[in-house]
């Protein structure tokens, strides 16, 4: 009996130690090697201090700020764990709502976080400002959706609106290798250099 489990039990060990070890080791040096910005998390350092991820968003809800799309992200009640409550940008609790285009919950939201736009710029609303991404994470907004927002954050600054549009125009992306995905703005990036304005 031990001459035919002895065969398996070594099998085990060494596509362990092959697919377990050696193949995620190798994957991880290459990764570093080839793609190192990427391997250690796309992050964006300001002053030698990691701030932020070219793929994860942040919560802006000030007015000098661009905002990015609405998080769909939630966490637990601190008060009755039983319960969720929403927490913008949860990078550990990556999900998407699941509400479909019925559910009056999502309707309920869209129209409330189109009302609040609508006070700030009466053109279209763009709609990446009222729906969440599959990720609830995305941290990229349509150059229209930077556009909309142009006029409330160059008044919370009080600088000229063009020049705000200007920076806007600077900060889109086009599309990877020219065909794939669409043109975006990175929402971290925009408000940094937004800051750096003189």
């Amino acid at each position: 009996m031990l001459k035919q489990i002895r065969p398996a039990i070594v099998m085990i060990v060494v596509m362990t130690a092959i697919t377990g070890l050696a193949y995620p080791l190798a994957m991880t040096g290459i990764a570093e090697a080839v793609f190192p910005d990427q391997a250690y998390g796309s992050l964006i350092v300001k002053d030698g201090k990691a701030i932020g991820s070219h793929l994860i968003g942040q919560n802006f809800a000030d007015d000098k700020y661009f905002h990015g799309r609405p998080s769909a992200t939630s966490g637990p009640d601190p008060k009755d764990p039983t319960k969720t409550v929403p927490v913008p940008y949860a990078a550990d609790n990556s999900a998407a709502t699941n509400y479909g285009p019925t559910n009056q919950a999502l309707i309920d939201r869209v129209k409330e976080d189109a009302a609040k736009l609508k006070t700030e710029n009466n053109a279209p609303i763009p709609v990446d400002l009222v729906t969440a991404s599959g990720s609830g994470l995305d941290p990229d907004i349509t150059p229209a959706g930077a556009f909309f927002q142009v006029p409330r954050v160059a008044k919370a600054r009080n600088l000229p609106e063009e020049k705000v549009r200007q920076l806007v125009t600077d900060r889109i992306e086009g599309r990877y290798l020219g065909i794939i995905g669409e043109p975006h703005v990175n929402v971290l990036e925009l408000n940094l250099a937004l800051d750096a304005l003189k």
